[in-house]
């Protein structure tokens, strides 16, 4: 039932999107809610055929009572320009509800585009895939609180997302993280609104955001808001967003400085790199093992084998394309870059290589003592 409710309203914005994409929503988001899409499926006489309206209600399930409650209404998917803070959204990968913060303008740099080679992005040393250069074009993602009530159903992540930072302790390795922090891309918006105050469960969201229903959407930014953004600012900005396909299989990588420890009277800088891998296909493959070059300014290049990725090895499929996880890396140099590949098997057993595009690896120049938590 939850599933057939949440098909019902997606159908008011998929048909902006291609067939495949319409599909692949759908299918990530019945599964989210605990719908099994591996099961047959019958004829519904719960989903009914819909009407033309444009603005569709949809719905939500409690997984533990097994009832169906009303989210909200979705709205047009913004073709150009961005979406402002406070705006309500179900995320089209993930299945999740989120808010909002504010947005990041990157320069994405996709591989499986040719352009000209100006203000292009060159190879790191060690020739990761050959010569070619890529020119980077501006792109928008979202800063966004995540809906806590959502999380135990995002099983495409690895964990919960959440921004780390560097812990203000004399252990150079010490992270502390704020979860429910999350980086969406524009296309992966699905827009909707919502009569309720506090539509979005999340420790931080009454603090950063304030109810004005004189305004649309009807939530505004709150002085803290504005004052955690400007002095986290250079952990939490996103610059580059690096992208490659091979065989169907797309890898994006977003990397984001952390700051810099000094440890045993040497420097140690830390980076955060998010990768998502994304079936494009439709043949079923499963991630066994990854394969890092790791390279620092100070000279050294560092081999880094392994089976899957943080402890999985997470199958993709129609059903579900994607998989999402966050990492750590550092350098005791201020700047570095990192390529590698994916082994990926296919369901007879062979295996193919999947290209992890090359990233650089940037400390700020202006490189401040990192934040010692979120206070207000």
């Amino acid at each position: 039932m939850a599933a057939c409710a949440l098909r019902r309203g997606l159908l008011a914005t998929v048909n902006t999107l291609n067939k495949r994409q319409a599909h692949r929503i759908l299918s990530i988001v019945d599964n989210s809610y605990g719908f099994e899409v591996t099961r047959p499926r019958l004829q519904c006489l719960a989903c009914g055929l819909p009407n033309k309206t444009q603005q569709k209600r949809f719905m939500s399930s409690r997984p533990e009572e097994k009832v169906l409650e009303a989210v909200g209404v979705f709205e047009a998917v913004k073709q150009h320009g961005k979406y402002e803070t406070g705006q309500l959204f179900l995320h089209s990968v993930f299945g999740y509800r989120g808010i909002v913060l504010f947005p990041w303008h990157a320069r994405l740099y996709d591989r499986d585009v040719t352009l000209p080679v100006s203000d292009s992005k060159p190879e790191p040393p060690g020739g990761a895939h050959g010569s070619k250069e890529v020119k980077g074009k501006t792109h928008t993602y979202y800063q966004v609180l995540i809906d806590t009530r959502d999380c135990p159903h995002i099983s495409q992540r690895s964990q919960t997302e959440a921004v780390t930072f560097l812990a203000n302790h004399d252990d150079s390795r010490a992270l502390y993280a704020i979860p429910g922090l999350d980086y969406v891309s524009h296309e992966d918006i699905l827009p909707y609104n919502s009569t309720e105050q506090v539509p979005i469960q999340h420790e931080l969201f009454e603090r950063f955001l304030l109810f004005n229903p004189a305004k649309a959407p009807p939530f505004t930014a709150r002085d803290t808001l504005k004052a955690w953004q400007e002095k986290n600012h250079p952990w939490l900005e996103l610059s580059d967003v690096h992208r490659e396909t091979t065989e169907n299989i797309r890898v994006t990588v977003i990397p984001f400085y952390m700051g810099m420890r000094e440890a045993q009277n040497s420097h140690v800088y830390w980076w955060r790199y998010c990768i998502r891998l994304e079936n494009m296909g439709s043949e079923v493959v499963q991630l066994r093992e990854r394969h890092w070059r790791i390279f620092s300014l100070s000279g050294t290049l560092e081999t880094v084998r392994g089976r899957g990725v943080v402890g999985r090895e997470p199958v993709l499929s129609k059903e579900q394309p994607a998989f999402q996880y966050s990492s750590h890396v550092s350098l005791q140099a201020p700047s570095g870059h990192m390529w590698g590949t994916f082994r990926i098997e296919r369901t007879d057993g062979s295996h193919f290589d999947v290209r992890i595009p090359p990233f650089s690896l940037e400390s700020n120049k202006d490189d401040k003592a990192p934040p010692a938590g979120y206070t207000f």
